[in-house]
């Protein structure tokens, strides 16, 4: 991977990971792949990030797919499978990434970039989203059961089927309408300050019980009734943060979160 595929510029304590091929419409390469889930497995937990804007470069994509040059070489079996899992295995990091994260979605995210935008928290898009994985129509292949769980737990299985199996892409109004994005900006512009108000808020908040959050809903996802929390609530009962949070709170001042 270029070293310029892939950039990632902190401030503030927020992360921005752009996805930087404008010229293939931010079209992912496997190492774009591996960079981002390398990002999103090691990220720190000392505080200095506390959150991750994702997003591609550009007006017109936010990443339309893998880069298709890179499927001549499969051959056998194993190709389609080693593929798939690892792919489930990026989508996988950005989910349980320790710190929330924001899909800042402008154009196409279709493919590999809308599975990235479906295991990100939050998802704003500018008012040219076009949403979806029009497979059915340009190679022929599937999603992984994971992939379909990921998308179906957003906007429902029946309009999975039916956006799969009609091979449209799902434009702004439609998106917000179905909650599959949060808020829908005018512009590039509009889109990337919002993503990064998003993040400031996000930035002020017990970094803990948001983690919590996040590991919670999707042991849900997978594991449905049976999944267990107790480490989670542990977690955040235990914490220093809990006791600056309820001292500050008697003390009528504003806590001070570190996440430990």
């Amino acid at each position: 991977m270029s070293e310029n595929e892939l950039i990632h510029e902190q401030r503030d304590g927020i992360l921005t990971v752009t996805l930087n091929r404008p010229e293939a419409r931010n079209a992912l390469t496997f190492a774009m792949y591996d960079g981002l889930a390398e990002i999103c497995d090691t990220v720190p937990t000392d505080g200095s990030v506390k959150a991750i804007i994702i997003t591609g470069a550009g007006e017109k994509a936010f990443a339309a797919g893998t880069d298709m040059t890179q499927f001549r070489g499969f051959k056998t079996e194993q190709d389609a499978l080693d593929y798939e899992r690892n792919m489930d295995r990026v989508y996988g990091a950005v989910e349980r990434c320790k710190v929330p994260t924001i899909a800042a979605i402008s154009g196409a995210c279709t493919g590999g970039g809308a599975g990235i935008a479906s295991g990100c928290d939050i998802r704003i898009a500018s008012a040219n989203l076009k949403f979806g994985f029009p497979i059915a129509r340009t190679l022929g292949n599937c999603l992984s059961i994971s992939n379909l769980s990921r998308l179906a737990a957003i906007i429902g299985p029946a309009r999975v089927k039916e956006v799969i199996f009609t091979a449209r892409l799902v434009l702004a109004d439609e998106a917000l309408a179905l909650g599959l994005v949060s808020e829908v900006l005018p512009d590039h512009a509009a889109l990337m300050a919002r993503a990064n108000e998003l993040a400031t808020t996000i930035s002020g908040l017990a970094p803990l019980t948001l983690r919590a959050t996040k590991e919670g809903l999707r042991r849900l996802r997978v594991e449905g009734a049976e999944a267990k929390g107790d480490d989670l609530i542990l977690m955040t009962y235990m914490s220093e943060d809990f006791r600056e949070g309820m001292e500050a709170f008697l003390g009528k001042r504003k806590p001070e979160f570190s996440g430990r």
